[in-house]
């Protein structure tokens, strides 16, 4: 297993993330990090999500950025305000010692005229949900004529939250020759069409297994208004007192307010997410091995 130096990574950026914990790489990141520093090809990376993959992409955008020149140099797209945000964190703990470099979420929900002000002032980042994005767009208030590299996160999760349309006009108006990267758990269809026209000879990297069902898994779904999401999860744990299992959130502030709510409440409940040290990971992942741990939120 290579070391985040032998992956090409600048001492800057690794104080940084060896301060958060980081020690060995992920598969992900093993496969991603050196062909993105070492390559101008597109990457189609089959991951699913707590893969290590916002440092897999996220930690050589950085080290591509000229900060000197302060416009939009890196575009990643992806679905939700709450992974927006989470992406934008991530890149900004990474650049903790990189001078100048400026990264700025965009979603909808919070006010525009702040963001308009932040593009004015110059970044080097855009982290954007795309309705935000094509909204900016048309009121000319951001150009995208200088992004080099795009990523597209959680790109299924994109097109069937029905923003097909939107990533299309967002990708018209970005420059064809630049990188581009593409996340996806699947390769639907959809996926494999918007690689076709959007991707050059792009690298297909699949980490473990592509997502397929377990044939001997019971799948059960209950439809449930968000307000009352909480409730019936308690009133699942409540029917099957003996529960042994994972619960899995999309971003690590409802992991850690799942988990908080559990344990009040009584539960064997605790959290796993990426900003718990790694010895606090480990603690958590040893107690849930020898199940002194019922329910795991990650």
């Amino acid at each position: 297993m290579k070391n985040f130096e032998e992956l090409g990574l600048s001492p800057e950026i690794r104080r940084a993330i060896e301060e958060m914990g980081y020690e060995c790489p992920m598969p992900v990141q093993e496969e991603v990090i050196p062909y993105l520093l070492g390559e101008n090809n597109d990457v189609v990376a089959l991951a699913q999500t707590g893969t290590g993959k916002t440092a897999a992409f996220g930690l050589p955008l950085i080290q591509k950025i000229n900060v000197k020149n302060r416009i939009p140099q890196s575009l990643i797209l992806c679905p939700t305000r709450e992974l927006c945000l989470q992406i934008a964190g991530d890149l900004n703990d990474y650049s903790k010692y990189i001078t100048g470099l400026r990264v700025l979420p965009v979603y909808g929900g919070s006010s525009i005229d702040s963001q308009i002000r932040a593009l004015k002032q110059g970044v080097h980042i855009i982290v954007a949900t795309p309705g935000r994005l094509l909204d900016l767009m048309e009121r000319k208030t951001v150009s995208l004529t200088t992004i080099q590299n795009v990523v597209m996160d959680e790109a299924d999760e994109m097109l069937n939250m029905g923003f097909t349309d939107s990533i299309n006009a967002i990708l018209a108006d970005v420059p064809q020759e630049r990188n581009t990267l593409l996340f996806s758990a699947t390769m639907s269809p959809e996926i494999a069409r918007i690689s076709k026209k959007y991707l050059r000879d792009a690298k297909e990297i699949t980490i473990g297994r592509k997502n397929e069902s377990t044939s001997n898994v019971k799948h059960v779904v209950f439809t449930v208004h968000a307000k009352d999401k909480y409730a019936a999860l308690k009133r699942i744990v409540d029917y099957y007192p003996q529960i042994y299992g994972i619960i899995f959130c999309r971003t690590r502030k409802e992991t850690q307010e799942i988990a908080d709510k559990l344990m009040q409440d009584g539960y064997n409940a605790d959290s796993l997410h990426g900003e718990l040290s790694q010895a606090q990971r480990d603690t958590v992942m040893q107690k849930f091995r020898i199940r002194n741990l019922q329910i795991l939120v990650a």
